[in-house]
């Protein structure tokens, strides 16, 4: 069924396109949000994604591809975004459910401790390249495997390993400089 949406839509049907949109706009939006850090340039980046999309649809060749295919599209608009901006933000990136406004209860640590902890890993975070920032997100937060970041970013998975690796280790050389 998924299939037959993306080929409807490919082949210019505005109500199939809607239906993609409406199922993917959320995660389209977080993983924005997660590596802009600002409400107003995710929701810009989330759009320039879908017109994107829709302006250059004929480009897709596999509609089994299409997430890997609409990942790419949100990366780039979110270095464009990044590209307009031309400062980078503190932003933050919520690792709890999004209904529950909640903190996990913690008796050895306070909340201060937490709240600093919070704030040294996001000036870390804002520290790394976009690059960076975006196969974290992708692995980490969305939970993606290797190989759908693989297709997302139009890399083999051995390179996706690699700059994963090199991201990691980029946060940690930014969180230990934090501490300091």
């Amino acid at each position: 069924m998924e299939r037959a949406l993306v080929e409807r839509a490919r082949s210019g049907d505005r109500d199939a396109f809607d239906a993609l949109v409406r199922s993917r706009v959320d995660a389209v939006y977080r993983t924005s949000l997660a590596i802009l850090g600002d409400s107003a340039d995710a929701a810009d980046a989330a759009q320039e994604t879908f017109v994107s999309a829709w302006c250059h649809r004929d480009a897709l060749r596999d509609p089994d591809a299409f997430d890997a295919w609409l990942s790419r599209i949100n990366l780039n608009a979110c270095r464009a975004q990044l590209r307009r901006r031309g400062r980078t933000r503190i932003r933050e990136i919520r690792l709890l459910d999004p209904l529950d406004d909640r903190e996990p209860a913690s008796p050895e640590r306070s909340l201060a401790d937490r709240t600093a902890d919070s704030d040294a890993f996001d000036r870390a975070f804002g520290r790394l390249s976009v690059d960076d920032r975006a196969v974290l997100v992708l692995h980490h937060l969305q939970n993606r495997p290797v190989s759908e970041i693989a297709a997302a970013l139009g890399a083999p998975q051995g390179t996706v390993k690699s700059r994963l690796h090199r991201a990691r280790a980029a946060l940690e050389s930014a969180l230990a400089k934090e501490s300091r």
